[in-house]
């Protein structure tokens, strides 16, 4: 009985694990989102004459929407990420110390067994 129980406990876990999606891509010891685009280029700020002053401010203006959706999506991505993680790690920790338990009182239950003896 314990066994079906197990193994059905199992092909849950693995069919959760099997949809759940991951936002970014871990690599190389570095984290990257992985559905914000590029990161957008800072500009420069072109001080030769009024009129290219004006246009690298302008640039400046559109690079700061630009990154503000970048960093938006980055973040977005990495929370879930990081929550993925934590909830895998504790799910991992509730069946470390379930098992223990079951161990546990398998052993408590074969030693009362065989004191009886």
């Amino acid at each position: 009985m314990k066994l079906n129980v197990l193994t059905l406990t199992a092909v849950i876990g693995l069919s959760f694990f099997a949809t759940v999606s991951y936002a970014g891509e871990l690599a190389n010891g570095g984290w990257q989102p992985s559905d914000c685009g590029a990161k957008p280029a800072a500009p420069q700020v072109d001080a030769s004459d009024v009129d290219s002053f004006n246009k690298s401010v302008a640039a400046i203006n559109d690079w700061q929407q630009q990154a503000k959706l970048y960093f938006e999506c980055l973040i977005k991505e990495a929370n879930t990420d990081n929550n993925t993680i934590a909830e895998s790690a504790n799910r991992e920790q509730a069946a470390y110390r379930q098992s223990v338990e079951a161990i546990a009182a398998e052993a408590d239950a074969a030693k009362k067994k065989l004191d009886k003896r």
